[in-house]
């Protein structure tokens, strides 16, 4: 399978690159800048570009078999409106080019998720980020509204740890901790799978230790 994996140089885009590449995949990795992605191997090709540039985006996406996006903001506490016009350029493109799997990260606060997400997200951390909250909510209704063949992905807070491999997912899956986390690593692992599974096709789905 061919994926293209959209804010491949941030945290969780490094990871996803790297356990991607323990497959039988073909990764390309879409970055703004090649120099913070410092991997290599023969079935990684980098692309350089901007979300916000429709041609390059479409240039990038041209036979793929799906697309992951682990995109992230520019400024943190911030609005991004870039990355919500990358969205737009990304199902664009997929449409026209009729490339269907799409799985998206977003965050467990968003939507209905907030009241699930124990005390921390749900109290503090949300009014925090809530632009980003915020820029979330767009791009979902955006992808829920195309017809690609979909999985939006509600990850709590995200640490550095190691793959363990085990991990509680579900549509309403509940925090049963003060503050829920989960690794990078684990989250990847998940976000692959996906790939290849149907069972959140169109659908929004928690994942939590």
């Amino acid at each position: 399978m061919r994926i293209l994996i959209f804010g491949a140089s941030g945290a969780t885009g490094h990871e996803l690159v790297k356990q991607a590449l323990t497959s039988d995949h073909l990764i390309t990795a879409f970055v703004r800048d090649p120099s913070k992605l410092n991997l290599k191997n023969k079935n990684l090709e980098i692309v350089q570009g901007d979300v916000k540039d429709y041609a390059s985006v479409e240039n990038a996406i041209k036979g793929h078999d799906a697309v992951l996006s682990a995109l992230g903001v520019s400024k943190p506490l911030k609005n991004d409106p870039v990355v919500i016009e990358g969205v737009k350029n990304i199902l664009l493109a997929m449409e026209k080019l009729n490339i269907m799997r799409f799985v998206y990260l977003s965050f467990l606060a968003v939507g209905q998720g907030r009241n699930d997400a124990g005390f921390l997200i749900k109290h503090v951390i949300s009014r925090i980020v809530h632009n980003e909250i915020e820029d979330h909510q767009e791009k979902e209704a955006l992808i829920k509204a195309s017809n690609r063949e979909w999985t939006i992905i509600h990850p709590p807070k995200l640490t550095n740890g190691v793959k363990k491999g085990v991990y509680r997912i579900g549509e309403d899956l509940k925090s049963t901790s003060f503050f829920p986390t989960l690794s990078r690593a684990d989250l990847a692992d998940f976000m692959i799978k996906q790939l290849n599974d149907n069972r959140f096709l169109r659908k929004t789905v928690r994942i939590m230790n």
